[in-house]
């Protein structure tokens, strides 16, 4: 995988190392046709759980890559890094400082080539991860625009994720995310539980993450890989 290795990911499954899934279940997930398995959490991520999880997904050939969210979660031997920046926060750990923290610590170690800046806008001021970053969720359509300026036109972030994290956002906010944005990989999650809202995230979105539904409804997480496909074909 070259600096643009997650480039070409239309559908991605996001597991949670602090959650409990079968051998079974995995397998499934990683035989879906599913461009690449991401593994984070916004609570509970240590390096023990992490490292399990990476293992046991290592059995096949998917892409596999780490969201650092943690310090105690930072385990080498993915094929990328998600480092993520919470934009709409007035929370300085979550913009910056925990990142000048982890760089600190293990700058000399990260393989720059695999790693790649995430700006997250979140979206759902009920989700844990609104809470544990203080971001301020509950914004307008218009008051979205000035992040997603600053993220893709001034700072240059090279992905802007749009995070409702449980629940299945505003699709007219994600079109208007995906028609300003220039140069930034657009990915969505929250809230896919279902193919027909994976298709419709997928016909804005660069990546479409489907994570909750795997644990709730596996049958239903696996129809996301098909419906995401599709759409991206029907637009070529």
């Amino acid at each position: 995988m070259d600096t643009g290795w997650y480039a070409n990911w239309q559908h991605v499954f996001k597991l949670d190392p602090d959650k409990e899934i079968s051998d079974e279940a995995l397998d499934q997930l990683c035989m879906s046709g599913t461009d690449a398995i991401i593994i984070g959490g916004s609570s509970g991520v240590t390096f023990d759980n992490t490292v399990d999880l990476l293992a046991r997904v290592r059995r096949y050939s998917v892409d596999c890559a780490l969201e650092v969210s943690t310090m105690d979660g930072a385990v080498p031997g993915f094929d990328g890094y998600f480092v993520p920046f919470v934009l709409n926060t007035k929370q300085a750990d979550w913009l910056m400082l925990k990142q000048l923290e982890g760089l600190q610590e293990y700058g000399h170690f990260i393989p720059w080539e695999m790693t790649t800046a995430s700006g997250y806008i979140v979206l759902n001021e009920q989700s844990t991860a609104a809470k544990v970053s203080g971001a301020e969720a509950n914004l307008s359509e218009q008051e979205i625009l000035p992040y997603l300026w600053m993220a893709d036109r001034l700072l240059r972030l090279p992905v802007v994720y749009i995070e409702y994290s449980g629940t299945f956002g505003d699709m007219n906010v994600l079109a208007r995310a995906a028609s300003e944005l220039e140069q930034a990989h657009l990915i969505y999650g929250g809230g896919i539980d279902n193919a027909e809202k994976a298709a419709q995230a997928a016909a804005h979105a660069h990546t479409v993450v489907v994570g909750n539904v795997v644990y709730d409804n596996l049958k239903a997480a696996l129809a996301t890989v098909e419906a995401v496909k599709s759409v991206k074909v029907s637009k070529q």
